[in-house]
């Protein structure tokens, strides 16, 4: 019986064993199984990676084979950024990455002079209030527009640095659109990764008094027939400073409850996007300190950062102000009446 066994076993192996060559058309087959497999499963991961992911990841690895970012955190590489523009050529800086920004604030809040100080640094380009003109914010398609052109280098201005750039972007006032528009505003940040700083006065009562100052050399033009926003000289300050506005008491409150509201607004709105808050008198204060916060918020390489611009109005509010005691009683007593006493120097 063993023996019979065996011999079984010895002819149903030689029945079943393949022939030592396949048929070409049974190789072909196979192949073509396996190609579809590969084709399926690939349609699968890519599904479930998405195709934002799939689209930067892809960047990335194009990237890779060129410019070294091996010492990159993997959080940031949404964050940085090769563009190829179209009006000049990046040559030897093309593997050097970018950071896209926007400074979000509000007129008299000391955003020009916060941009001059970033644009003394040599690796920072930031165009200027370019979303004043109203074609440029009239929709979301318009906004995006200009800034892919910013954001691409396309955009010339006094403060482009070109080829070497390790950051770029734009001052814009919160109300050029940004609060009418931020959904779209917040998804084009977030898909871009554009990093957004926000600089706001504490003392409102300050930036107040500023705006009307501001409003009446339009009109008036003291220095010389001139109208400027920003000056460089005391001289030119304390021409300026003479003006005293008279407060609107009867509506001061309201006023200024609503330029707090604002801002809180904008912040709420753009909480998911990478962000940082900046006050003007912290800068004012410690600019040391608080230059260098907003530098490593960029990933630039540090730098003192210095400007021309003068402080206009400087000193204690009663000086500053036609009817202060009216201002005074209006807000004692109120969430508004730390304002009358802050002081700081420049």
């Amino acid at each position: 019986m063993m023996t019979e066994d065996v011999c079984l076993f010895k002819t149903d192996s030689l029945i079943i064993k393949a022939p030592k060559k396949s048929p070409l058309a049974l190789r072909l087959v196979v192949l073509a199984f396996a190609m579809i497999c590969g084709v399926y499963i690939c349609s699968i991961c890519l599904k479930q990676i998405g195709p934002h992911t799939t689209s930067t990841l892809l960047n990335f690895q194009v990237f890779e084979r060129h410019c070294n970012i091996s010492n990159t955190e993997p959080w940031e590489l949404h964050y940085m950024h090769y563009p190829e523009p179209e009006t000049f050529s990046r040559e030897e800086c093309v593997c050097n990455p970018v950071r896209y920004f926007a400074i979000l604030s509000m007129q008299r809040s000391g955003s020009g002079w916060f941009e001059t100080l970033l644009n003394s640094h040599i690796n920072v380009s930031s165009n200027g209030e370019i979303f004043g003109a109203k074609d440029r914010r009239a929709n979301v398609s318009a906004i995006v527009q200009t800034l892919d052109k910013v954001y691409n280098l396309d955009w010339f201005s006094s403060a482009s640095k070109n080829e070497c750039n390790a950051a770029v972007g734009l001052k814009w006032m919160l109300n050029q659109g940004v609060l009418e528009y931020h959904e779209g505003i917040v998804e084009y940040f977030k898909k871009k990764g554009v990093h957004a700083i926000f600089l706001f006065r504490r003392n409102l009562l300050r930036r107040m008094i500023s705006v009307l100052a501001n409003s009446y050399d339009k009109s008036k033009k003291l220095l010389n027939g001139t109208h400027k926003s920003h000056v460089h000289s005391s001289a030119e300050a304390n021409i300026l400073a003479k003006y005293k506005p008279r407060l609107n008491t009867s509506t001061l409150l309201a006023e200024l409850k609503h330029v707090d509201n604002k801002a809180a607004m904008a912040i709420q709105y753009f909480k998911s996007t990478r962000h940082i808050v900046v006050y003007y008198e912290d800068v004012v204060s410690n600019p040391t300190q608080k230059l260098k916060e907003v530098q490593a918020f960029l990933r630039l390489p540090y730098r003192v950062l210095t400007s021309r611009q003068v402080k206009i109005h400087s000193g204690a509010l009663s000086q500053q102000i036609e009817n202060w005691d009216e201002v005074s009683q209006v807000l004692d007593g109120t969430s508004y009446e730390s304002f009358l006493y802050s002081d700081y120097r420049k």
